[in-house]
This record gives C-alpha cells, structure tokens and sequence, in this order.
C-alpha cells in the first residue's frame, strides 16, 4: 500500500506537526489496523510497520528468530488487499491526532487568558440556565452562579466576560467565564483607566454586589496624580464608560487609607462621616472577626440611613472593602452619653 506523501508534507505546513510525528503515528496505526487485522498479539509476534518517506510505500515486517543459531531476521508479512484497512486507521489516527493538537493549542491559549476579559457572542444552548458564550476559537461556558441576577442574555447579544478558569475535558477544552466576578470591575478599569494600566494608580480593594453595587479603594503611586479623579474621568466619563459595561451597576470610587478610621468614613460614601474611632483594634494573630478592628463611625441623623443603605448593603461593602466591623451610629448618640 502506498501513502500520498503530499498529503502529508500539506498537513505539515498547514498544522505545524513535524513530518517525523506524522510518520511515526501512520506506522503505528497502520501496525496497530495489522494485528486487529490478522488477528494476532502483538506481545507474541513482534512486527514493525515501514513507511519508505520516499515512495510513500508501507510494508509491515516481522521480526523472525531461528531457534538454532539465535540469530534474527526480518521478513515482509504484509498482507495482500491491506491497503483499505491500513489507509481507514491511517485517516483516523491522523484526523485524531490533528484533534488533539487543536484542542492542546486551544488550551495553552486559554490558559494564559485566566483572568483576563474576552468578548463574545451568546448563544443557545441546550440548558436554559447555563448561558454558551462564543469566544470565536471556543464556546465557553457561563455557569449560573456566575451571571448576574436580571441582567440580559439574549441569543447573540455581544457581552465582556471574565475567564476564570480552563481545564481540559473530556471534549476538549472547557472554558468557565463570569460576570460577577470582582476581577472583572479591576479589569474594566484598567481598560478605561490608562493610568491604572500603566501602574501609576492602584486598585487595592474591591467590594462588589453584582448587579447592585460596587466599591473600590484606590491610591496613586506617582506625586501630582489624583488616583480617584482618574478613575473618575473627565464629567465622569471614564466610570460611566464601566458602568455602562455593567449595566449600570452603581460604583463608589474611594480613596485608600492606611489609617484603618479614615478608610472605614471614605468607605462609607456617599455618606459623610463626622468622626470615627476604633472600639476594637482586634487580635492580629486571631483568624476570622476576631481579626477584623471594630470601628464606630458617627454620621448626621439625616444620613443615618444613607450611610447604612438599603438593607445594609453600604456599610456592608464597606466593611469587605476595609476589613473592618463597621458600627454606624447617629451623631445624636452623643447627646445620650452626656
């Protein structure tokens, strides 16, 4: 039987796979379609399968062993009318391989984007609750757990993603994106923000309720730049640009403080804080909230409430964002003391 070497020069050229790899896998196909053809063990008849990288002729020698003189020699078992069976195992194999290599390629490409945004098309699939999003190359996946509740996931609608993680399947590769996760607020910022993709401003703590509200703290790195009006923008163009992307997730931009009160008031915005003061500077060495200082901040009673939000939910970002317990009370407490 005879393999059109052509062929294979074209899938060297066009996958990248080494000629020699491409010959190895045909003789061991071929070797492999022999014995299920003829029906016997390879770990009793030891056979080698030649591809000639000339002619494209492959024959299939057997080693035999003289009892008598222990000497060896080769001689040429092919089978006649091989050639169908051995081309159908070569084809297989080949198109298994070239499987393989594709998937290989897709998932080093994938890894390296863990943690990164991508852009792409959502479609239907066969689960209504678990959301395909074409990446181009690959169909990802957006679990329920990672969509934001209400948010529109229309077929071929047009959505950033964030990939959180790649693994291989037994499928090939199986990329996990999110949208709630708070990387991806980080990451949409640095895409606005040149001067957090340059490292000038820092984003150093993030606090986000998906779909409701989102707070980070940040610092510039460099004298004469305001880490919160670049982030902002000019008319607040650059946090709406992110906003928009999150459908309107309302974003608190802050200032970080090393001095743990001054970050519990900024935090705390929109509200403003009259003072605040430690209660608790908790145990360092302690895990959980016994680690966490305890810090009382006393607003306006006409902000009591602003500065709680609704169902708790500012004074609870903000206590993720500071690592603090926040204990918000009304300046009026002060009156009660005297």
């Amino acid at each position: 039987m005879d393999i059109d070497l052509g062929v294979l020069r074209l899938i060297e050229r066009e996958k990248e796979i080494p000629f020699a790899e491409l010959v190895s896998i045909i003789e061991a196909a071929i070797l492999a379609a022999y014995f299920k053809h003829v029906h016997e063990d390879p770990k009793e008849h030891h056979a080698r399968a030649v591809l000639d990288q000339k002619t494209g002729h492959v024959q299939i020698f057997e080693i035999v062993r003289d009892a008598e003189t222990e000497e060896t020699s080769e001689k040429d078992v092919t089978p006649e009318n091989f050639g169908r069976i051995a081309a159908h195992s070569a084809k297989q194999v080949i198109a298994t391989r070239l499987r393989d290599i594709n998937d290989e390629g897709l998932l080093g490409e994938f890894k390296g984007k863990e943690g990164d945004i991508v852009t792409g098309v959502i479609q239907q699939g066969p689960r209504p609750y678990m959301i395909h999003v074409d990446l181009g190359t690959i169909e990802a996946l957006l679990p329920p757990e990672e969509q934001v509740p209400g948010e529109d996931y229309s077929h071929g609608k047009r959505i950033r993603v964030l990939v959180t993680n790649v693994t291989k399947g037994t499928r090939g590769p199986q990329v996990t994106v999110s949208r709630t996760h708070k990387t991806l607020v980080r990451k949409l910022f640095a895409l606005e923000v040149p001067e957090i993709a340059n490292g000038q401003v820092e984003i150093v703590q993030v606090a986000r309720e998906a779909g409701h509200r989102t707070k980070i703290a940040v610092r510039a790195h460099e004298a004469g730049i305001n880490a919160k009006g670049a982030c902002i923008g000019e008319l607040g163009q650059r946090v709406r640009a992110v906003q928009a992307e999150l459908n309107e997730e309302k974003i608190d931009i802050v200032d970080y403080n090393a001095d743990i009160c001054e970050f519990v008031s900024q935090a705390l915005s929109p509200a403003k804080v009259s003072s605040a003061y430690i209660i608790n500077p908790g145990d360092p060495k302690a895990t959980g909230e016994a680690k966490a200082p305890h810090v009382r901040a006393l607003v306006p009673d006409y902000q009591l409430s602003l500065a709680i939000g609704k169902e708790g939910q500012n004074v609870r970002l903000a206590a993720k964002l500071t690592g603090a317990k926040i204990d918000v009370q009304p300046e009026s407490i002060l009156e009660g003391d005297e």
